[in-house]
């Protein structure tokens, strides 16, 4: 089953009277690119705790956040000196020349105190015990992010293989239009012999049209494709990680495809060929976010 690199966990554990809020999120990324929006992991943790989290997702832009509902008896939140003096300087130049100069010294204060950072908390050490039930807590939300991801898989898989099965449907209909095409192309050249007011010689040109025609040929591309389809399936169905390989037969797809256009020299048979640009467009955007 495919797996999608975009997804959402999360989980939550009490230490001591504080409320810990674990929440993991990811999106497509060709490596596992991980980052702890927190101070909350203590340093000598975060090489275990990366390597864990690389191994359960794989890959991916993966990011970290835990937040504090502190309970009763929780330490006072001190005022950051440094981060409101930042605040107020910056207000004071972007109000400059303004109506808004004229705003009461406590209402921009107060304004300013609800800005992120300006109150804080000082960081307490995390004891055993406690890193103990919070690395617990991180573990479930990396496999609430896990099972999100199957979730998305899913209907990942259906559908890109409804569109490869298109893809495929659609190689009957040019071939419906390839008798019709080589018709067409010796009427034409008769035409244009015509309007020419020439005589050729009969053998040179049947030698010429037969090799015009194979050079139009499409039967090599059509198995080819076919090829493809059916490898693009036994990928989804047998490799646990296949968006990168998905990707690479997507690109062969496309090259038997555009061939198919380039030889065409039917209006029809083009049709059915953007047709299939199409949908292998669709293919090539939801490979990039299959892990």
């Amino acid at each position: 089953m495919l797996k999608s690199m975009t997804g959402f966990g999360k989980a939550q554990c009490l230490i001591g009277a504080d409320k810990y809020l674990v929440e993991i999120r990811s999106v497509n990324g060709k490596t596992a690119d991980i980052t702890f929006k927190t101070q909350l992991i203590p340093r000598d943790r975060e090489p275990e705790l990366r390597k864990y989290i690389a191994e359960k997702l794989n890959r991916g832009n993966i990011d970290l956040f835990i937040t504090v509902e502190r309970g009763e008896g929780a330490a006072v939140r001190q005022i950051s000196r440094p981060t409101l003096l930042a605040y107020y300087e910056q207000l004071n130049r972007a109000v400059q020349g303004t109506t808004l100069a004229c705003a009461e010294p406590d209402a921009m204060l107060s304004a300013i105190m609800r800005l992120p950072d300006v109150l804080e908390t000082a960081p307490t050490e995390l004891t055993e015990d406690a890193w103990s039930t919070l690395e617990a807590a991180i573990r479930e939300a990396v496999a609430n992010l896990d099972a999100f991801r199957k979730r998305e898989g899913a209907s990942l898989e259906r559908d890109v293989l409804a569109q490869v099965d298109k893809i495929e449907s659609y190689i009957p209909e040019v071939e419906r239009y390839e008798r019709e095409r080589i018709t067409d192309i010796r009427a034409r050249l008769d035409a244009r012999l015509r309007e020419l007011a020439v005589q050729p010689d009969a053998g040179r040109l049947e030698q010429e049209m037969i090799f015009w025609i194979e050079k139009l040929d499409i039967n090599e591309e059509k198995v080819r494709l076919r090829q493809h389809c059916r490898y693009f399936r036994e990928t989804v169905e047998e490799d646990p990680l296949p968006g990168r390989k998905l990707g690479f037969i997507a690109q062969e797809m496309g090259r038997e495809i555009n061939t198919l256009g380039s030889k065409a020299n039917h209006a029809e048979m083009q049709k059915w060929v953007v047709k299939m640009k199409d949908e292998l467009e669709k293919i090539k955007e939801q490979s990039l976010n299959i892990l």
